[in-house]
């Protein structure tokens, strides 16, 4: 097996930590290896493993090359490929500067962000992290961090302002995200903040490679799950996609095809009972119209 050249050159940590680890998965299938025979080499157990093959954080080097020489791979040009990557899978990533407001599961996400190709959402609660305003990422902040010191607070939403980097670059990913109406519905930060918000989405559902859709309270009750679902395609050369699934505090990554194959499926049929691009945009003007009353009634 043989790595790409251009996907190791251009490679960021979490897409390298993902080529690496998807190249030593392809070494042990060559050999006829379960996860079970190597997780021995590494002095773990099969998670561990699978971890490493799924490039689920950064690589420490004695487990790389004791696998590689497991694998007696001997080849030169494999193996500046794989130091070259193992040096790029731990470089310092933008987000570390935030890494005392990042658990794991988030600094993750961050990172798969950074290496997609595709994002395909939906989202039953508010407006995805990538698409928010900064009075709106405050308003939730502050919401579910009552109390909170004021310094912290803006942190965080610059934390998730600089996640919105990948949307202002000519590489960026398809952005497909379909919004519960729900979260037109819902005031977040009250009808101003609202207004800026959505005011944004349907600045930014112009841009090339981004779809913004509503799902209906009449689609959303048959077709809706519960919870908010992303999916990420990438196009790296490593593992080309995987799940992500947050809950309040934690989040489930899932890239088992069979059962990533159970989550498309779902955002498959979703998409299909969501409104067309016209009838979504006419749903955030009209929640638009209805928050600038408010707005006007308030102040007046």
């Amino acid at each position: 097996m043989r790595l790409l050249p251009e996907a190791v050159s251009s490679a960021k940590p979490e897409s390298a930590a993902r080529l690496l680890g998807e190249f030593l998965r392809q070494l042990r299938k060559e050999r006829g290896l379960a996860l079970r025979d190597v997780a021995p080499v590494i002095r773990g157990s099969v998670s561990k493993v699978s971890r490493l093959e799924r490039g689920e954080s950064p690589p420490k080097p004695r487990d790389v090359y004791d696998l590689v020489r497991f694998y007696e791979v001997y080849d030169g040009e494999q193996m500046y490929e794989v130091e070259a990557l193992l040096r790029l899978a731990q470089d310092d990533a933008w987000w570390s500067k935030y890494s005392d407001l990042t658990p794991n599961w988030l600094k993750r996400l961050i990172g798969l962000e950074d290496a997609a190709v595709r994002i395909y959402s939906y989202e039953n609660h508010v407006v995805p992290g990538l698409l928010q305003t900064p009075s709106y990422a405050r308003a939730i902040i502050t919401n579910g961090m009552p109390g909170a010191d004021p310094v912290e607070v803006e942190r965080r939403v610059q934390l998730r302002l600089d996640r919105q980097r990948v949307l202002n670059t000519a590489q960026r990913p398809v952005i497909i995200a379909m919004l519960d109406e729900a979260v037109l519905r819902r005031p977040m930060g009250g009808p101003e903040v609202m207004c800026e918000q959505l005011d944004y989405l349907l600045q930014i559902a112009t841009y090339d490679k981004v779809n913004i859709r509503i799902v209906e309270f009449e689609s959303s009750a048959s077709y809706a799950p519960s919870y908010p679902i992303t999916h990420l395609t990438f196009g790296d050369g490593g593992p080309s996609e995987l799940v992500y699934v947050e809950h309040i505090d934690s989040a489930m990554y899932i890239s088992r095809p069979t059962e990533v194959d159970q989550y498309r499926h779902v955002l498959a049929r979703l998409s299909g009972a969501t409104a067309d691009r016209e009838r979504s945009l006419d749903l955030l003007k009209d929640a638009y119209a209805q928050y600038a009353r408010r707005a006007r009634l308030s102040t007046g």
